[in-house]
């Protein structure tokens, strides 16, 4: 009988045994060190840190570098990045070309993809996902099942939750507290006074009658 042998997939990184850190719950993190050269990245370049290889996949271009975290059943793969000192973890998914980083935390079932962004000491958590080529960022917080999509911006105090929805062009920047399904483009109506806020619940008012 024919015996074909599969070609092992040569990995791309390896766990620093003697590099770790501990994350919030007590759990023990492994630098990682580029084993070939990829993207931006060369061989022997140190990342950040993972639990195990199941947080941060062998194949694609996703990296986690500076002195950011991934563990629990976080998992990064694709192209996406996470940096700084950011932290994923949970059950949580960064792929595509997503980027992660500064202060950042993405946990619980959150899932960040396509193009989309979270910085600074934004949170996504919960059932959240950031998609397209959205952004969050500042102390904004995004969570349940709310869902940031499009070319959408929140950031600031916002809080976007329960089901949810921001998408085309608009901007949050206030602690609105989003609770609303909003499935629809909303124009570009910067939320940065009670009065603009006032103004979006307006329109809202009168697409739903």
């Amino acid at each position: 009988m024919l015996k074909v042998q599969r070609m092992a997939t040569k990995k791309k990184y390896k766990l620093l045994k003697n590099d770790t850190k501990k994350s919030w719950d007590g759990k023990t993190l492994f630098r990682i060190e580029a084993l070939i050269d990829f993207s931006m990245f060369l061989k022997g370049d140190k990342g950040g840190y993972v639990e195990s290889e199941n947080n941060l996949s062998q194949e694609g271009d996703a990296w986690v570098f500076g002195d950011a975290r991934v563990f629990g059943n976080a998992r990064v793969f694709g192209n996406a990045q996470v940096s700084g000192d950011a932290q994923v973890f949970g059950n949580a998914r960064v792929f595509d070309d997503a980027r992660v980083f500064d202060d950042a935390r993405v946990s619980g079932d959150a899932q960040v993809f396509d193009d989309a962004q979270v910085f600074g000491d934004a949170r996504v958590f919960g059932n959240a996902w950031v998609f397209d080529d959205a952004r969050v960022y500042g102390d904004a917080r995004v969570f349940d099942n709310a869902q940031v999509s499009g070319d959408a911006r929140v950031f600031g105090d916002a809080w976007v939750f329960g089901d949810a929805r921001v998408s085309g062009d608009a901007r949050v920047s206030i602690r609105a507290d989003i609770t609303t399904s909003i499935d629809f483009e909303i124009p570009r109506i910067a939320l940065d006074s009670k009065a603009k806020l006032d103004k979006l619940m307006k329109v809202l008012n009168e697409l739903k009658a």
